[in-house]
């Protein structure tokens, strides 16, 4: 009895985490090919190894054909010191792409307001942590259920919203000025 009473509050601490991970993913980007994008905008996206990148372009997107609206994203990103991007998640069309349209989560460490940095959820929360990014791979674990969206950055809370202005649409990364890398790119629908 004492075993199957630790085993049911551990699996009630497990279950009741605001960011249980999902158990079926699908491959957005696995480093071999860009089928499942659109572009947006003038940026030259290149894979190289198993990344794709695009260098000091301004306003260009790669978004996801398909659109999503509850589900889990992960992903890993490189960016420059200098470099302006973003996650964009639930637009409202593939075609317009931006913080008005959709959740920007940010990438941008040496954005001049500290509200915008790399891990703010533009317009709704500044980053609920200081996370430096630039120079190294990261990883963002995105959580986007109903009204609330969840962002973790290398395992940190930065992102906890409770918003219900925008509810579905594809998803989009951004390169914005300076270097942007990602890779491992995978989506589970809730």
């Amino acid at each position: 009895m004492k075993h199957l009473l630790k085993s049911v509050l551990i699996t009630l601490a497990l279950t009741s985490s605001p960011f249980v991970f999902a158990q079926s993913w699908i491959s957005i980007f696995d480093g071999s090919d860009l089928d499942q994008f659109n572009t947006l905008g003038e940026a030259q996206w290149n894979i190289i190894d198993d990344y794709v990148e695009a260098d000091g372009y301004t306003g260009s997107y790669l978004v996801t054909k398909e659109s999503y609206s509850d589900f889990e994203l992960e992903l890993e990103f490189w960016s420059s010191m200098d470099a302006n991007s973003g996650v964009y998640i639930r637009n409202q069309s593939g075609e317009s792409i931006g913080a008005a349209y959709g959740y920007e989560i940010n990438i941008y460490d040496t954005n001049e307001n500290p509200n915008n940095r790399t891990g703010a959820i533009i317009n709704f929360s500044p980053p609920m942590a200081e996370v430096i990014a630039g120079e190294k791979w990261n990883r963002y674990q995105i959580r986007a259920e109903g009204s609330r969206v969840m962002v973790h950055l290398n395992g940190i809370l930065v992102g906890d919203i409770d918003d219900q202005t925008h509810a579905s649409g594809p998803i989009a990364f951004q390169n914005n000025g300076g270097l942007i890398r990602f890779r491992n790119i995978r989506i589970s629908p809730l």
